[in-house]
């Protein structure tokens, strides 16, 4: 066993594939630090990496749960894919510190945001696909997600944070969360914040493409700090 002062494991031993360092260069490039430095950013290889991950899931999910209505395993589904679930995933290999941001997203946090970090997960997929195979690649989805997967109360938590914040609230005595949303950026391209605060017990943030992305992920870091006594910040 090693020892305590052991040096972390690389972010290439934590997902078990074997990519190119200038493969992953690029799928950890978010895009402002590519429109800062002029290189290609990792957009392109989040988009495969989405469908490689939706794939793997909905096998995986269909396998699991043989008496299941469409319905119930396309939430599942949904849950296990989610910005939330993701960002999750993220947090657990220390992914923010390996990601390249321009300079605005580095000062406003960029490395902790929910939807930076779970759009690098899918990048990271992406990449695995092209530099082992789909089988591999799949394979790679599957001890990700394992983790949430078999933990009910976590998975639950994932398909709806509202109400799980909201069940925590009413069991601690508190309030109801109330949210509250900010839209920032141009049509095409806006940005939500969302603020829940939850009595006195906790004040978290979230960002997303829409206003319920944004709830949902302040939900989901109200929650994380209630359940596990992390300090809420910014998802």
């Amino acid at each position: 066993m090693p020892g305590a002062d052991a040096p972390a494991p690389s972010l290439t031993e934590q997902l078990g594939v074997d990519i190119d360092p200038a493969l992953l260069e690029l799928a950890l490039t978010h895009r402002s630090y590519a429109y800062e430095h002029g290189v290609p950013d990792n957009e392109r290889l989040e988009f495969l990496g989405d469908s490689v991950l939706g794939r793997a899931v909905t096998a995986m999910l269909y396998e699991r749960y043989p008496d299941e209505a469409e319905g119930q395993l396309a939430k599942r589904r949904s849950a296990l894919v989610s910005t939330v679930a993701l960002a999750r995933i993220a947090e657990g290999m220390a992914l923010g510190r390996h990601i390249r941001l321009g300079r605005g997203e580095v000062r406003t946090g960029g490395e902790a945001k929910a939807s930076i970090l779970a759009d690098t997960v899918e990048a990271l997929i992406g990449a695995a696909f092209l530099a082992v195979g789909s089988e591999a690649a799949e394979a790679l989805v599957l001890r990700l997600v394992a983790p949430l997967a078999d933990d009910p109360t976590r998975f639950g938590a994932v398909i709806d944070p509202k109400t799980a914040l909201q069940e925590v609230a009413a069991r601690r005595g508190a309030d109801a969360p109330v949210y509250a949303v900010e839209g920032a950026g141009p049509g095409h391209s806006r940005v939500f914040t969302a603020t829940v605060t939850v009595g006195d017990l906790a004040v978290a943030t979230g960002e997303g493409t829409s206003k319920k992305q944004a709830e949902t992920a302040a939900a989901w870091a109200a929650f994380q700090h209630l359940t596990e006594g992390a300090t809420p910040d910014r998802a």
